[in-house]
């Protein structure tokens, strides 16, 4: 149930955003646009969401005092949580106390624990899934690994974008893939989650409205990772009408079983007529950065309109369009772009470049954008201006 009608009928309706990367960014210009102060908030200066809020704070959100103490502060309507790496514990206790945690404090504890939400979606939902096992130690993982077989993929149970994740071809390689979680697992050392390997025809994010009781799908979109993350994607991804439906009757039960208005991007897999349910994430999702141009209303405009318990379209249609990631590789903290105007020159194209301050190893840097009459078409464009486009380290 909405509980912010009177606070921003009122024009004093303060937003608290956990994360302060390019999604958040995004959410801070549409909340902005509907008259809500923002307070961006991330663990280093400068970064995306903070450069377009009215404030920001850098703390260790990992950490219980340093959240609870800017939470405190500011006393926000809103607290929108847009990362992972959150003391979700803090979360739930400060809800108690009377904060509006999006979409509440159980979905967003649930599902940055894949421990958890796959327990709930396996065993309490009876959702499709692939074979699955837990591990604390090498030497569990080593054991559970002989149930789950070879080949397998061994990922922290809290981390994201391919962080800390290996596909694990045989036991050999296992021990690789244990010291890889530990070091790259969004809160350090811990379980691991050992997922037997679906050779699926096709995964797609099934972005997932949930407003006033209403639930509303987004049309499927198509993505491509390297390494558990994603370089590209596009919508609308094609997906027989009985497979489709299929995919909303997973979307909507694991949406309703977290409950809370918002969006949710519900990751599935298909292999023949099967749907497997991935993952889910309470908030915008980084493979539908093309619904800034695919839909007449974004994920981003969808998150907040239903946080604040506006009408949602039913149905929301798209044109076939692609994102391309703007990838860098490199060490610096002054990055430049050159190419802009030649990436631009194509007509159907728009980039989106993150504002990040700076570079150490891998890092997403920008997205390229691109309608055309089909999906193929605009996949090519978005990889030929992709092309143009050179970074100056």
């Amino acid at each position: 149930m909405n509980r912010l009608g009177s606070a921003l009928s009122a024009s004093t309706t303060k937003a608290l955003i956990l994360g302060a990367g390019e999604l958040a960014k995004e959410l801070v210009i549409e909340l902005q646009r509907l008259g809500i102060e923002t307070i961006a908030v991330d663990r280093y200066r400068n970064a995306p969401a903070m450069q377009v809020s009215h404030r920001s704070y850098v703390i260790n959100m990992l950490d219980k005092n340093e959240l609870s103490n800017i939470i405190l502060k500011e006393a926000p309507q809103i607290i929108i949580p847009e990362i992972e790496a959150i003391n979700t514990e803090e979360l739930i206790n400060l809800e108690k106390q009377g904060f509006n945690v999006i979409p509440n404090s159980f979905s967003v504890n649930a599902t940055m624990n894949r421990e958890t939400i796959r327990n709930i979606a396996s065993k309490e939902l009876k959702l499709k899934t692939s074979t699955y096992r837990f591990a604390s130690s090498l030497e569990e993982l080593e054991n559970n690994a002989k149930d789950v077989d070879f080949p397998c993929l061994v990922k922290p149970i809290m981390s994201s974008s391919g962080k800390g994740q290996s596909l694990v071809s045989n036991k050999e390689s296992l021990k690789t893939a244990w010291d890889k979680s530990q070091i790259h697992g969004r809160s350090g050392r811990g379980k691991v989650i050992i997922e037997s390997f679906i050779n699926f025809d096709y995964e797609i994010t099934l972005l997932t409205a949930k407003s006033e009781e209403k639930i509303s799908f987004c049309e499927p979109i198509g993505h491509n990772q390297e390494d558990g993350d994603y370089i590209e994607s596009w919508q609308p991804h094609p997906v027989p009408k009985n497979i489709l439906k299929k995919c909303q009757k997973v979307a909507e039960k694991i949406v309703s079983r977290l409950s809370g208005n918002g969006i949710f991007g519900v990751e599935l897999f298909i292999k023949d007529e099967a749907v497997y349910f991935s993952e889910v994430s309470p908030r915008p999702h980084d493979t539908g950065m093309v619904t800034l141009i695919s839909q007449d209303i974004s994920e981003f405009e969808i998150h907040v309109k239903a946080i604040l318990g506006m009408k949602i379209p039913k149905k929301i249609n798209s044109r076939p369009s692609a994102s391309v990631v703007i990838k860098g590789f490199g060490k610096s903290n002054n990055i430049r772009f050159e190419g802009i105007k030649e990436a631009l020159e194509e007509e159907g194209v728009s980039i989106r470049l993150f504002g990040k301050p700076s570079i150490d190893g891998s890092r997403r840097l920008g997205v390229i954008l691109a309608h055309s009459d089909k999906i193929e078409n605009a996949l090519a464009k978005a990889n030929k201006a992709r092309k143009k486009i050179k970074i100056i380290y």
